[in-house]
Parts: C-alpha cells; sequence; structure tokens
C-alpha cells in the first residue's frame, strides 16, 4: 500500500531503470544523448516533488510503499523516507544530471550504452536511499557494482582501467559478506525474540528490525559486520586503497561519482548505528579513532600529492573521516553536521572533479609539473575553482562552513580530544587545497600547452553555475537542511542515548 496513493518512490527507480533499457532501442546515438538528459532532469523533478510531499516534522517513515515478492521468507518490496534520507534523492538526481551533461562530448564510443548504464545506476542510488526492507536494500547497494564496473572499465582514462573496476569490485564484495551475515543476523534474532520459527517469522524490514530488541551478546558482532561492510565503501582507512586507485583510472563522470558520494557514510549512520545501538554507544570510541586516523592520515597523504585527482581522492577521505567523528560523539550538532557535511561535499567535491576533468581534457594531465599560471588563461575555471576549493576548506559562506563548525562543536562537547582533532584535520585540508591552488592557478605560465587552453564552454560554465548557487545558498541558509532534518534527528540520538551504557557513562 501507500499512504499519498500515487507511488512517487517507485516512479522514481523505476523511470531510469526503465528508461535506461528503452535508450537501447534508439539507434541515433545524439538523439540517445538528449533523452537521457531529458530523463535525468524529469527525475531532478521528481525527487524534488519527494521533497515537497516531505514533512519535516514527522519523525516516522513518509511516502511508504509496500509490496508482496518473496513471501516464503517475508520479504517484501518496502521503500519509505525519513528526514535522513530525504536530501540524498535530489542530491544524487542533480549528480547524474551533472555528470551527463559533462560527459556530452567526452564520450567517443558505446555512447547509447554509457548514458543507459549512468540512468540505471541513478535508479538502483535511489534504491539505495528509499529501501526500508534490509534485504532489497542490499539488491540495490549490489546493483551498483556491475554499473560502476563497466563505467570504469570501458571509459576510464587510465592503462589501468580495468585492473582499477576489478580492485573496485574486489574490495566492494569484501565488504558485502560481513554486511550480509549482518543482516541474515538481524532476522534470525527477530525470530528468537518473538519465539517464532523460520522461515515464517523472519523479519528483513528496518522499521520492525528497529523495534526488535538484540541481545547485548550479539550486538557488538552484528555492529562490527555492519560497520566492516559499509566501511569498505566511505571508505574508511585501511581499507581506503581502491579509491586513489580509481580517481586516477576511471573517467571523470565516475571519480566524480565515488568521491562525491558517500554510500558508506550514510550507511553507517542510517543502519549500523541504529540497528546495534547498544554497540554503537560501546564502541562508538573505537569508531571515533578509526575517523580520526582516516582524517589524519587522508590529509596527510594529501599533502604529498602532485596530481589534482589523486589529492581529491585523499581528501575525500579525511573528510569522510570528519565525518564519522561528527556521528560518534552522539550529539544533535555532530549528527546534523554529518549529514550537512554529507551533501556539503556532494556538491563540493564532485564539482572540483569535473573542474579537475574539464583541464584533463584540455591538457591531457592534472599533475602539477603540467600546471602553473591556468588563472591567466582560464579565468572562469579558476573562480570556480577557488569557489569551491574555499568552500571545501570550511570558509565562512560556503555550504561547509555551517557542516563542519557543527561537527566541531559535537567533537568538542563529547570527545575533547577528537574535537581537537577535527580542527588539526581542518587546517591540514587548507593547507594541501592553497598549496596545490597556488601551484596549479597562480605564478607565471610555464608550459605552452597551458598559453593555449580554451575557458570553460558555455555549456560547461551553466553547468559549474548550478552547484556553485547551491553551495552559497546552503552556507548563508543552512536551515533549509538542518529544519528538515531536525526531528528525524532527534529519534535516531535518543534510539541511541536511551542505551543503559550511554547513561552509565554520562
Amino acid at each position: 500500500m501507500n499512504e499519498v496513493g500515487i507511488p512517487l518512490l517507485s516512479c522514481l527507480i523505476a523511470w531510469p531503470l526503465l528508461s535506461a533499457m528503452v535508450l537501447g532501442f534508439v539507434h541515433s546515438r545524439q538523439l540517445a544523448k538528449y533523452l537521457a538528459i531529458i530523463v535525468a532532469a524529469i527525475e531532478l523533478l521528481l525527487t524534488l516533488i519527494v521533497v515537497y510531499r516531505f514533512n519535516p516534522q514527522n519523525e516516522t517513515l513518509q511516502l511508504v510503499e509496500q509490496y508482496r515478492w518473496i513471501e516464503l521468507l517475508n520479504i517484501h518490496f518496502e521503500v519509505g523516507i525519513d528526514g535522513i534520507s530525504v536530501w540524498f534523492l535530489p542530491c544524487s538526481a542533480l549528480l547524474i544530471l551533472m555528470l551527463m551533461l559533462s560527459a556530452w562530448n567526452a564520450v567517443q564510443y558505446f555512447r547509447r550504452l554509457h548514458f543507459a548504464l549512468l540512468l540505471a545506476l541513478e535508479g538502483i542510488l535511489m534504491g539505495v536511499f528509499c529501501a526500508t526492507d534490509m534485504i532489497l536494500f542490499f539488491l540495490f547497494w549490489e546493483l551498483t557494482l556491475p554499473a560502476i564496473f563497466f563505467l570504469i572499465g570501458l571509459w576510464g582514462i587510465g592503462p589501468q582501467r580495468r585492473g582499477a573496476a576489478l580492485k573496485y569490485i574486489l574490495f566492494m564484495l569484501f565488504g558485502s559478506v560481513p554486511l550480509l551475515f549482518a543482516i541474515i543476523m538481524l532476522a534470525i534474532n527477530h525470530v528468537t525474540q518473538v519465539g517464532g520459527s523460520i522461515p515464517q517469522d523472519l523479519a528483513f524490514s528496518f522499521p520492525v528490525l528497529l523495534l526488535t530488541p538484540v541481545e547485548d551478546s550479539l550486538q557488538p558482532m552484528i555492529f562490527l559486520c555492519l560497520l566492516l561492510g559499509f566501511a569498505v565503501k566511505a571508505p574508511l582507512v585501511p581499507f581506503h586503497t581502491w579509491l586513489p586507485t580509481v580517481s586516477m583510472e576511471a573517467p571523470t563522470q565516475m571519480t566524480a561519482l565515488l568521491i562525491g558520494l558517500k554510500l558508506g557514510l550514510y550507511g553507517i549512520l542510517r543502519y549500523a548505528m541504529t540497528l546495534a545501538p547498544s554497540a554503537a554507544v560501546q564502541y562508538s570510541w573505537v569508531l571515533g579513532v578509526f575517523g580520526a586516523v582516516t582524517l589524519i592520515y587522508g590529509a596527510f597523504i594529501a599533502l604529498q600529492q602532485s596530481n589534482l585527482r589523486r589529492l581529491l581522492a585523499y581528501a575525500s577521505i579525511s573528510h569522510a573521516g570528519l565525518v564519522v567523528i561528527g556521528i560518534t560523539s552522539l550529539t544533535m550538532q555532530g549528527i546534523q553536521g554529518a549529514l550537512l557535511q554529507l551533501l556539503s561535499f556532494t556538491l563540493v567535491t564532485s564539482s572540483l572533479v569535473l573542474i579537475a576533468g574539464f583541464i584533463q581534457n584540455r591538457l591531457g594531465s592534472t599533475d602539477i609539473v603540467h600546471l602553473g599560471g591556468l588563472a591567466k588563461v582560464m579565468p572562469k575555471l579558476s573562480v570556480f575553482y577557488f569557489l569551491f576549493t574555499f568552500a571545501s576548506i570550511g570558509m565562512p559562506g560556503g555550504s561547509s562552513f555551517p557542516a563542519e563548525f557543527l561537527l566541531m562543536l559535537g567533537a568538542l562537547t563529547a570527545h575533547p580530544s577528537l574535537g581537537i582533532t577535527a580542527l588539526v584535520g581542518a587546517l591540514m585540508c587548507a593547507a594541501y587545497s592553497l598549496s596545490f591552488a597556488r601551484r596549479a592557478f597562480l605564478g607565471q605560465i610555464v608550459h605552452k600547452g597551458v598559453a593555449q587552453l580554451q575557458d570553460l564552454r558555455p555549456r560547461e560554465f551553466a553547468l559549474l553555475c548550478i552547484p556553485a548557487l547551491l553551495v552559497l545558498l546552503l552556507g548563508f541558509f543552512p536551515d533549509v537542511i538542518l529544519e528538515s532534518h531536525r526531528v528525524t534527528a532527534e529519534a535516531w540520538l535518543s534510539r541511541l542515548v536511551n542505551q543503559p551504557i550511554f547513561n552509565v557513562t554520562e
């Protein structure tokens, strides 16, 4: 059944998936590109309708749909949204649309397949954020792998692109095993708690599992498995090595998606912390230490980088650690800052990767030895680069400023040592970002190839204007996001702070 009569969330998932299949029957490659853009634009409009229909004062799941699927195992096609997931829908839709526009003339072969895979990936991502049945969520989680594998392997820009695609798949499959194991343990635990039998009383519904008590002896294992499954995709140290490799070999579109859209952190926030709450509170300090190590390690390695794409990959890893620190603070400031930072990071870092792609297409490299003086010949691109760079380091006026302020406030309140680590990480972020910007964009033109570069084309300029305006809007008016997930964040936090171990430590 559906609460509102119109299956909006099912449409969000089905529309790009069905369109991707139809695209294969379009013979004209030029027409296929235009149709893909139209489909992505309609998808973005649908996500905005979902946001409009969302009631921020309601902490429960909204726009819920449930359809029979595998009745023998009590597995259903069940979708819904809350304050945590709602803004990821338009953010993901906008990102896919931006990626399509950036790849308008960059794809030279198999164009219909390329755009069809992007549309299919968009529908799958919508399923990841909307699914409230854990098996359905796991299905969408795994379906991202083949699409990304082919997008990297077929259209990568590096000589080792197929190896990078294989490395990505192997890392993700490594994380999938404990994730599925945790889901099965949760379902069996439900059978034990209700005194039922397998398979009749298995439960995979996320709302049902939230209400099912989990034995204290079982919670650490479930929490560890969930955390391991999501940490690989976040990525957190030491599971991060796939991202720098992929960033150098993958096409710009895939690099922007994998660096900017943090599905692993979303999983930690939504599932790992809530399905095993006692263990999450008990071992939050351990997760916080992993976050701190990831933050400092990523920033330190970024300081050593001479290639912009690899620098952005390590910056992404470092920022993942910062978000984890905010989550483990178990404060309203920390959780709201983490959510805002995830959305801001998608806009800011994805745009920086696209700018790196524009430079790569023109010059054939983003290494510092081939750059220098870009601001003289590419002033428009340079303005956007510095805007997004200042936003990424948390300068006032950018979307990351309120996010990082809340993150650090929450961390300093709960764990002063982690709060100080977050401050150090922010300083290191400014160091590696501004140092590279100074060497690449300022100073004299050293190489003749730079002097002949063309500035942003009208399509590229319009493409970057959209995230730039959103970054400024969220920087000056963060309440647009903060108020929409405040009630859900309070419910999320109350589930954790009411655990006995939390009360004892307090």
